[in-house]
C-alpha cells in the first residue's frame, strides 16, 4: 500500500500544540545534555494532551512506515509515550508498527532485561528497528537505545524525533550510521533564534 505524505494542516496543527503547551523561550533552563540554554521544550505536555498524542502517533507512525521499521523504541521515560502513540495509530491507519522501550538500568527482578514490552518469543535479530525521541539535543541519549537493539542483533539505521535542536545530534548520528529525521527543527519555533545563548556544562 503506498504511503501518503502527512496533511500540512496535521502537521501544522501539531506545531501550534508544542509552541503553545511545550516551548519557552527568555530564561535559563538546564538541558539533560548539562548544557544551558535560553531556549527550552518540554514535549511532555504535548505528549500527554489527547489531541497532541494523537498527531504525534500519526504522524510518526507515517514516518516510521515510510522507513520500513518493524518497530519502534527509545528510552524510558520520554520514548514511552511516543512508541505507544505510534502503536496505536499505526493500528488505526491499518499498517501496524510493533513498540517496545529500552529501561535505563536492566530490571532487577524477573527477565532483568534492558528491553520491555515484547513477549518472550520475539527475537530481534535482523528486525528493522527506528528509534524515537521527544527533544534531540547532542544525541547521547538516544545512542545508548541504539547500543542496546544493536546488541539484540536488530538493525538500526533511522532516529525519528519530534524536535531536534539542531545542536550536533545529526553529526554523531552519523558517525553512528543513523539518519536523523525531525518533524521540527528549533529554529521554526525561535522568535529570535540567533539571541539563544547555550553554555556548556563545567567539565
Amino acid at each position: 500500500m503506498p504511503i501518503t505524505p502527512a496533511p500540512l494542516d496535521e502537521r501544522q496543527r501539531l506545531f501550534d500544540i508544542i509552541a503553545t503547551r511545550s516551548f519557552r523561550q527568555g530564561e535559563t533552563f538546564t538541558l539533560a545534555s548539562g548544557r544551558t540554554s535560553t531556549i527550552y521544550f518540554n514535549l511532555k505536555p504535548t505528549m500527554l494532551y489527547p489531541e497532541g498524542a494523537r498527531l504525534i502517533g500519526s504522524l510518526m507512525a507515517r514516518k516510521a512506515t515510510a522507513l520500513r521499521a518493524d518497530y519502534v523504541t527509545g528510552l524510558e521515560m520520554g520514548a514511552v509515550p511516543i512508541v505507544t502513540a505510534i502503536a496505536a495509530m499505526s493500528a488505526v491507519g491499518q499498517q501496524p508498527v510493533g513498540a517496545f522501550f529500552i529501561r535505563k538500568q536492566a530490571k532487577s527482578h524477573g527477565t532483568m532485561s534492558l528491553i520491555e514490552g515484547l513477549t518472550d518469543d520475539v527475537d530481534l535479530a535482523g528486525k528493522r528497528i527506528a528509534v524515537v525521541e521527544d527533544v534531540t539535543t547532542t544525541g547521547a541519549s538516544a545512542l545508548k537505545a541504539v547500543s542496546a537493539i544493536r546488541q539484540a542483533g536488530a538493525v538500526v539505521t533511522d532516529l525519528i524525533t519530534i524536535v531536534d535542536r539542531e545542536e550536533g545530534a545529526q553529526a554523531a548520528f552519523a558517525e553512528a550510521g543513523i539518519i536523523l529525521h525531525a518533524l521540527y527543527r528549533k529554529s521554526e519555533f525561535a522568535d529570535d533564534f540567533a539571541s539563544e545563548t547555550i553554555t556548556e556544562p563545567n567539565p
